[in-house]
This record gives C-alpha cells, structure tokens and sequence, in this order.
C-alpha cells in the first residue's frame, strides 16, 4: 500500500502543478478569462479530490523526496524555446498524471477513478481550445 500512495501522491502533486502552469498561460498571455476559469475549476476539482483520498489515507507518511530516483530534471526539460512549449509539456505531464490517478486510485476507490477519467477528458477538450489559441498568437508575433 506504501508504494501505491506515493504514486498517487506524486500524480496529485503532477497533474495540480502542471494545471497550475497552464492557467497562469492562458491568464498573462492568452488573456482568456474563460480559459482560466476552466484551469482553475479543473485544479480545484482536483484539490477535492486529493481531500476525499487523503482522508482515507496517510499519503505523507508515504512521501519519500529524499529517495526518490526520478527527481532529476531531464535533459529536455532545459530545451524549451518558447511559452508554447511550455505550455505543452505542462498539458501533456497533467494529461499523463491523470491517467495514472485514474488507474490506481481504482485500487481505493472507484468512483474516485471514475472522477479522475472525467476530468482527464475535459483536459482533453480544453488543451484543443487552448493550444489553438495559443498556437495562433505565438505565430502571429
């Protein structure tokens, strides 16, 4: 169970910090404020989630920074040249950690799994909306 809580804790923090990035994108570049409502809506969704597991859970006694192996920044994390591939990076690690969230809170709670898969497929439709707009103001200056 030890090993389990520090993926979904990793994951929580992932998918909320990574949220985090791209609400702030589309706030100071895309200056969309639909855009950030849905962010931060998502964000907050995810915040309740990660009370309703903690709860159930001690998932700090699981947390182990110190030896964790896959801390380091990697070597394409240094070679982003523009807020676009931020953007992007931070999108697809929120999309990644949703889909881990999604299968292993299934050991704990399925209808907490159900709300993770939902909220994975709003990221889904709010990166097109995102990434367009984005993508077209990036290529326009």
């Amino acid at each position: 169970m030890h090993r389990l809580l520090r993926i979904i804790d990793v994951n929580l923090n992932r998918s909320q910090e990574g949220l985090r990035v791209c609400e702030d994108i589309v706030r100071f570049v895309l200056n969309d404020r639909k855009m950030v409502r849905s962010f931060k809506s998502l964000r907050h969704k995810l915040g309740a989630l990660a009370k309703r597991i903690y709860r159930k859970s001690s998932f700090l006694k699981s947390r182990n920074v110190k030896r964790d192996v896959g801390k380091l920044t990697t070597y394409r994390e240094g070679k982003r040249k523009n807020i676009g591939d931020v953007f992007r990076a931070n999108i697809q690690r929120v999309k990644e950690s949703l889909r881990v969230l999604e299968e292993t809170s299934k050991l704990l709670d399925r209808r907490i799994s159900q709300s993770f898969k939902t909220i994975r497929f709003r990221v889904y439709e709010l990166e097109k909306k995102s990434r367009i707009k984005l993508e077209t103001i990036l290529h326009h200056r």
